[in-house]
């Protein structure tokens, strides 16, 4: 299920051979003074039985690779990954992404600073 600031993802049953999970995923566009605008995010859920809560930034440039570190935070709570929790509904991962390109203002073909990149994890 998405909402403009939120996915919530979850696999109640443990379908499919993969285990049971609820996970929400919340994000925020916040100001810092030093790097600018940062996609604030944070991760709370539970998998097979386990509970987590992680939070993340990353820069306005890079923002579009928010997939790939909430899969990694995922995989290490024990999400096994064949299961693509976020863009198993690429509809909702589309508006997902509409909206944070929307609350950061960027547009295709802006700029990437590399320092960023290393500064993110990514």
């Amino acid at each position: 299920m998405f909402e403009p600031g939120h996915l919530h993802r979850s696999n109640p049953a443990g379908v499919k051979g993969q285990p049971e999970f609820s996970i929400d995923l919340h994000y925020e566009v916040r100001q810092d003074p030093a790097e600018g605008p940062m996609l604030h995010m944070r991760m709370v859920g539970e998998v097979a039985g386990t509970s987590f809560e992680e939070q993340f930034e990353l820069h306005r440039d890079t923002a579009f690779n928010f997939a790939s570190v909430a899969s990694r935070i995922a995989l290490k709570h024990g999400l096994p990954t064949n299961t693509s929790f976020i863009a198993r509904t690429h509809q909702e991962y589309d508006q997902m992404f509409a909206d944070i390109r929307a609350k950061l203002g960027s547009h295709t073909g802006d700029p990437v600073n590399l320092d960023h990149l290393e500064k993110d994890g990514l």
